[in-house]
């Protein structure tokens, strides 16, 4: 390599460095803002995000108005403000629900906090955990909306079930019927599932045992 190529790859190296730096720094930046409103906001669209970033950092005409822009800031703000003490009554009720399910009579309790009613007795076998399981069941939600049914019966794996059905499945004999309460941290927790079903949400379900297998 010539003297004079060494020198060029010399000079352009300071300027290869902050150009680096300048992207790295970008993206560095781009990340912990992705990771803030991943929590924040987990729906959010994120390429009108980018819109909104590149028009406003570049000065260029807006797609929504000032107006409407601060109207929807501020909606989000009260949201977000608003969200500790929802999660605090939804706890708090989730509590009393499970305290006056507890007190009725014929209610027993289970590891794990789940109660169970046996509507029917049942006197097959029992599955194991690695078990399949046939089931016929209604659930409901803790204010006796209904939120899911089975029209036939379904087969699922024990294991894919959620940590309530487990607990309590292992206990029942083919043929029971029983009525079961999951307290959420048993079904699907502080992230509810989807539409559906709310955080801290315990849930209710009818629950036939038909057949198991291993």
């Amino acid at each position: 390599m010539s003297r004079l190529a060494v020198l060029f790859l010399l000079a352009i190296a300071p300027f290869a460095q902050a150009a680096d730096d300048a992207h790295d720094l970008a993206y560095s930046l781009g990340v912990r803002l992705g990771e803030r409103l991943r929590d924040e906001v987990p729906d959010l669209e994120v390429q009108a995000l980018l819109d909104g970033l590149r028009q406003s950092y570049l000065n260029q005409t807006l797609e929504v108005n000032e107006a409407r822009i601060e109207s929807l800031l501020a909606e989000h703000e009260a949201l977000l403000a608003a969200a500790p003490q929802k999660i605090e009554q939804a706890i708090a009720a989730e509590k009393r629900f499970l305290a006056n399910e507890k007190a009725k009579p014929g209610v027993r309790v289970l590891k794990n906090g789940v109660l169970v009613q046996e509507l029917r007795k049942g006197d097959g076998a029992k599955p194991d955990p690695k078990s399949r399981i046939q089931v016929r069941y209604i659930g409901y939600l803790a204010d006796g909306s209904q939120f899911d049914e089975t029209q036939t019966p379904q087969w699922y794996r024990l294991d894919s079930v959620i940590a309530g059905w487990r607990t309590a499945l292992v206990e029942m004999p083919v043929g029971s019927y029983w009525r079961l309460v999951v307290p959420s941290a048993q079904a699907y927790g502080e992230e509810g599932a989807g539409d559906l079903i709310p955080p801290y949400a315990p849930l209710v379900f009818e629950l036939e045992l038909l057949d198991t297998r291993k």
